[in-house]
């Protein structure tokens, strides 16, 4: 296992990477980075190849956030679907997303092609309906993708076939996206530090920014080390990333719009010869619960199985137990099988679960709330948040045009309304 990354089995097979310093005393950059997860990470990449000096304040240990602990899933698109986008942003717009949202994946298969990043990635993604109907909508999706947008990935998948390919007859059919896939989210987000720092970035581990402000034309950014010490970084321009783990330097207008919540997943022992007959495409899976179920397997025959999630600080006391329940129920037949590695992490949600990417303030750019979809977007808005710092703010100006309002209820009641409304819709999953 890596030193210092929470426990889980993306961290007991990651690719070994070096401790990284604490900042220990004040630096100066072009631009300063907060954060060490796929946004930073993409970001500092872009800017450091383009010759701009940038330092990276990660508060832990990189990728140790949600980008190295979420389930890997490589999903298409954005994170609303494109008919969602057409009445709330236009046609236009909705396109400009689209065509956004495949340079994404471009870049991202780019990115572990390029420079060989061990992150086993592979093809599929099945979604799966976990109630009977909705195959006049299923097509309809398929349909509306092919003919508009030109997209030929997607294929519709029934009943008796899903319960053959998935290896579990709780499912009702649903469609399979080739375009989609699956990955190591923890070694994707080491090997993107490792090519940023290839390129020249430098990247601070236990370093928390804890504030910045303006002094004239500059911006100096507060940080404490985790042993204590502290320094400051002067910058041109600062980029925000964090995602659910954004704390009080992303100000106000930030925590008011983007929520974090806690997701978890366990990894089974290896199913030896039953491996064969759960998932046989080796695609990954999400079902259309409102608190998703996503799985799929490992290289080695393990079942990934993502599963419930709760509102409030703090994880469940025994996460293997919670996270089994919701597997049982998807694979029942599994009941004797060990589960090795059980684990948690926070990712941000905001209202219409659009991402809030945004200019904060003059040379002051933000980007989180990806609500599930960062493994594929993340690492092209960082690259966007650069080119934006850089002086080419088309890509952050259109992302800016989605609707993220404040959620409901103020300072004092956002929470507990928010928390009745999702846990409203998670009963409904049970019913």
């Amino acid at each position: 296992m890596n030193a210092g990354h929470p426990e889980s089995w993306y961290a007991a097979t990651a690719t070994p990477f070096p401790t990284l310093p604490a900042l220990e005393q004040d630096t100066r950059a072009d631009v300063c980075i907060v954060g060490a997860g796929y946004t930073g990470l993409g970001a500092a990449l872009e800017l450091a190849r383009r010759g701009v000096s940038v330092v990276v304040l990660e508060a832990a240990e990189v990728g140790s956030g949600g980008s190295g602990r979420n389930g890997g899933q490589v999903h298409t698109g954005q994170r609303n679907d494109q008919v969602w986008l057409e009445k709330t942003v236009g046609r236009d717009d909705a396109r400009r997303l689209w065509k956004m949202a495949q340079e994404a994946r471009t870049h991202l298969l780019g990115l572990i092609a390029e420079h060989d990043i061990a992150c086993d990635f592979r093809h599929g993604m099945i979604h799966a309906r976990h109630k009977p109907g909705g195959e006049a909508e299923d097509a309809a999706h398929v349909e509306h993708m092919a003919h508009v947008y030109g997209y030929d990935q997607l294929a519709l998948i029934g009943q008796d076939q899903l319960t053959h390919e998935l290896g579990t007859d709780v499912y009702h059919g649903g469609f399979v996206d080739r375009g989609g896939g699956h990955l190591h989210p923890l070694n994707l987000a080491l090997g993107m530090a490792r090519v940023a720092m290839a390129a020249g970035a430098v990247i601070f581990e236990r370093t928390r920014a804890t504030a910045w402000r303006r002094e004239g034309t500059t911006i100096v950014v507060e940080t404490l080390a985790k042993e204590g010490r502290s320094g400051r970084v002067t910058c041109d321009q600062l980029i925000l990333t964090g995602d659910g783990y954004l704390d009080d330097i992303a100000g106000g207008a930030a925590k008011a719009r983007v929520m974090p919540i806690n997701n978890f997943i366990l990894a089974t022992e290896p199913l030896g010869q039953r491996a064969d007959t759960i998932i046989r495409s080796d695609a990954a899976v999400a079902d259309s619960r409102f608190v998703i179920n996503y799985f799929r397997k490992s290289p080695d025959g393990r079942l990934i199985f993502g599963g419930g999630e709760n509102y409030r600080p703090g994880f469940p006391p025994d996460l293997k137990a919670f996270v089994r329940r919701h597997m049982l129920k998807v694979y029942p037949g599994l009941s004797d099988v060990a589960v090795t590695h059980a684990w948690g992490g926070t990712l941000g949600i905001t209202v219409h679960r659009s991402p809030y990417v945004r200019e904060l303030a003059p040379g002051v750019r933000i980007a989180a709330g990806y609500s599930g979809q960062g493994v594929m977007l993340a690492p092209w808005f960082g690259k966007l948040l650069a080119d934006a710092a850089l002086g080419d703010g088309e890509g952050v100006a259109l992302l800016s045009r989605l609707p993220t309002p404040p959620f409901p209820g103020g300072r004092l009641l956002r929470w507990p309304l928010t928390v009745a409304g999702l846990s409203w819709y998670a009963m409904r999953d049970r019913l």
